[in-house]
């Protein structure tokens, strides 16, 4: 587990399909994580196994954000927030080869419970100020550097990251760098040179 791990939007699911094709089609995704909150959440299965498919194709991980039961239906890994459901449960109730992630914010106890839960990868953040969650602090990197020295399980960096600022993160202990729209706030065309660059920053 390292390199980019692409979070959805909110666009037009057939527009968000192409724009995932081409992200995905690069070789240079690392995990994809379902989150949409805009869509109903009868629409959300239908649009699941879309993307499931896509990911099946190109063969990258494929987690679902905060819905352990979506999870477990269709056979993938996810991803859990601090109020979203315990680790315990969801190592029990999903496959044993599937990724579990949780939101560390910025505190390493959480870190540490996480990963003696069961934990795959423990994610901090915000790491600079982020338009999709203004409500999480700016963390900055001391955090990523303090948890790459005390664990052994991958290190994600989340919150307003961008090519152009990265690195520094990469360079503290991050494993993955969870990104929105700096890919995916991009045209199609644009975005398979995107995740290239990320890749770099990676290599």
């Amino acid at each position: 587990m390292r390199g980019v791990y692409l979070i959805t939007n909110d666009d037009p699911l057939q527009l968000l399909l192409e724009k995932l094709n081409a992200a995905l089609g690069t070789g240079h995704i690392a995990i994809l994580q379902y989150r949409r909150k805009k869509v109903a959440k009868l629409d959300q299965p239908t649009e699941v196994e879309q993307i499931k498919s896509l990911c099946e194709k190109y063969q990258v991980p494929f987690v679902i954000n905060d819905d352990l039961a979506m999870a477990e239906k269709f056979g993938l890994g996810v991803h859990l927030g601090q109020s979203d459901g315990e680790i315990t449960e969801a190592t029990q109730r999903l496959a044993q080869d599937v990724i579990i992630g949780r939101t560390c914010l910025n505190s390493l106890e959480l870190a540490d419970k996480a990963i003696a839960d069961g934990a795959s990868y423990v994610a901090f953040g915000a790491v600079y100020a982020t338009a999709t969650k203004p409500e999480a602090g700016n963390v900055g990197i001391e955090v990523i550097q303090q948890a790459k020295q005390k664990y052994h399980v991958p290190i994600c960096a989340i919150g307003g990251l961008t090519v152009e600022n990265s690195q520094a993160v990469i360079d503290a202990g991050a494993s993955l760098c969870a990104v929105i729209s700096d890919i995916l706030g991009r045209s199609t065309a644009e975005i398979p040179a995107r995740v290239d660059a990320w890749a770099k920053l990676f290599a």
